[in-house]
C-alpha cells in the first residue's frame, strides 16, 4: 500500500484495539451474566441503580454514554424481569424515572463477586499502577 494510504492500515488505528478490547471484555462477562439472565448492558444499568436507586433515563444515558434508543429495550427487559420499574416523573411527565425493585436489589448479592472473578480470569496482568493509568487514559479519551 502506498504511503498515501498508510493511515488506512488497520494496524495504525487506535480505534481498532479499543473496539477489540471492548468485545473481548464484554464476552468475558458472559459466563458470569448469562446464568443470571443478564446482558452486559443490563448489568451496567443495574450497577448504576444499585448505587443511586432512582434515576431518570436522561441521567442514565449520560452516566452510561448510551442513547435512549439503546436504553429503552434494555429497561423494558429489566422491567419485565421485575428488576426495575419505569414511571413518569411527578415534576415533569415527559421524564421517565427508573427505580430498582427489591428483586433487583436481591440480584446485587448474586453479582457482588463478578468484578473479582473478572479480574482473576483475566489473561492480562496489569500492575495496579498500570490499571490506574489505563483507567485515567480511557476516561481522558472519553472526555
Amino acid at each position: 500500500m502506498s504511503q498515501e494510504y498508510e493511515q488506512l492500515l488497520l494496524k495504525n488505528q487506535l480505534c481498532f484495539p479499543l473496539y477489540a478490547c471492548e468485545r473481548k471484555i464484554v464476552g468475558n462477562y458472559t459466563p458470569y451474566l448469562k446464568p443470571l439472565g443478564l446482558t452486559y448492558t443490563q448489568y451496567i444499568v443495574l450497577m448504576v441503580l444499585w448505587e443511586k436507586e432512582t434515576v431518570n433515563v436522561g441521567q442514565l444515558g449520560c452516566i452510561l454514554r448510551l442513547d435512549a434508543g439503546t436504553l429503552t429495550p434494555v429497561l423494558k427487559r429489566l422491567e419485565q424481569a421485575g428488576y426495575v420499574t419505569r414511571g413518569r416523573s411527578k415534576e415533569d411527565e415527559r421524564v421517565t424515572v427508573i427505580c430498582i425493585t427489591p428483586e433487583g436489589n436481591k440480584l446485587k448479592e448474586k453479582c457482588k463477586d463478578i468484578p473479582m472473578k473478572m479480574a482473576a480470569s483475566s489473561h492480562v496482568s496489569l500492575s495496579e499502577q498500570e490499571a490506574v493509568e489505563l483507567y485515567r487514559l480511557l476516561y481522558k479519551f472519553l472526555g
